[in-house]
């Protein structure tokens, strides 16, 4: 049985995936998780009981504790997931975004490199590094422009995706200079059951249904990509397992929309599965003062995944935003 680190596992994205791997492989999961705010283990599901999941309450920044958990366990892969990820947080406290996103990607990449430069045989040749990252480290994309590809310079623009894009490069220098098999995957707006309520979709949703105003940063015309996250999940694994060494894959929904329509969207689905007495939720949509550094337009080209490893997202927009909104409706 093959083991698999998952640094922030009890994370939205990291518990997508431990879902994934309890349910359709025979994975062992060691899922190592620091259990902050942004953490929940409910949504771990029935992981918890199954006996290849062992969670770990761990900071990766501790260099002693993670060399531990590597003679411990012994994993054959490690995929990273742990980071903070909220942009206007990363703004009023920048401080947490470099002491987790760099630092502990630092400190988990020489655990991974002593560990690995000890392995013999298949066990070295098939160990792979699995760093995930975003979008948001191609910056500001024209609107004519064609969308981000694995071969779009750097060019963040807050400190979230600044000390994402610090820690892109790590993996790739640590490839670069140590040979450490590593695998990079840069996603678009992930949105699903479990995320956290600081994010637009469960924002505007709860703030809807508790008759709040619904903000909007500008003028709504930001455009992003959006991937579902139990997709998210399934091309993690596909790039894992099956993806080039030292190659990077760019991973996206194939859904680009304003953050405006993305809105008018949830409003129109709680006008249909939970309706006002009066009136609809589009009404409570107020506009408020943009935040600093706001990029306008992201999009994914994701043909290289695609092609490579015959993954494509499996929700619509408009199929996922209604599995959203039901589940949110049940939940919340």
């Amino acid at each position: 049985m093959a083991t698999l680190f998952v640094t922030g596992g009890a994370g939205f994205i990291g518990s997508a995936v431990v879902r994934y791997l309890m349910e359709h492989t025979d994975w062992r999961v060691i899922n190592i998780d620091k259990l902050t705010y942004a953490s929940n283990l409910s949504a771990l599901g029935n992981a918890p009981t199954n006996e290849r999941h062992h969670l770990a309450q761990v900071d990766i920044c501790d260099q002693t504790a993670l060399k531990a958990l590597f003679a411990q366990y012994q994993p054959d892969a490690v995929m990273h997931l742990v980071a903070e990820s909220h942009v206007d947080r990363s703004i009023s406290g920048p401080a947490d975004f470099i002491a987790t996103n760099i630092v502990s990607t630092y400190t988990l990449l020489e655990a991974s490199r002593h560990y690995w430069q000890e392995l013999e045989g298949s066990k070295r040749e098939q160990f792979r590094f699995h760093h995930i990252s975003t979008d948001e480290v191609y910056g500001d994309l024209a609107p004519e422009a064609h969308p981000f590809s694995e071969t779009t310079p750097y060019a963040p623009s807050s400190p979230y995706s600044a000390s994402k894009a610090s820690s892109d490069h790590l993996v790739k220098a640590w490839h670069r200079t140590y040979g450490l098999p590593i695998v990079v995957t840069n996603c678009s707006n992930n949105y699903g059951p479990w995320q956290h309520q600081e994010k637009l979709i469960p924002l505007i949703i709860n703030r809807a249904l508790a008759g709040e105003a619904l903000p909007i940063y500008g003028d709504g015309q930001q455009r992003r990509d959006w991937l579902y996250v139990d997709d998210h999940a399934i091309a993690l694994y596909r790039v894992l397992t099956q993806g080039h060494i030292g190659n990077t894959y760019n991973i996206g929904g194939n859904n680009e929309h304003s953050n405006l329509e993305v809105v008018h969207k949830m409003c129109e689905l709680l006008d249909e599965l939970a309706p006002l007495e009066y009136g609809s939720y589009n009404n409570q949509i107020t506009f408020i003062k943009d935040r600093p550094g706001h990029d306008r337009r992201y999009a994914i080209d994701n043909r290289k995944i695609t092609h490579e490893l015959g993954w494509m997202p499996s929700e619509s927009f408009h199929s996922g935003l209604r599995k959203n909104v039901t589940w949110m409706l049940k939940n919340y």
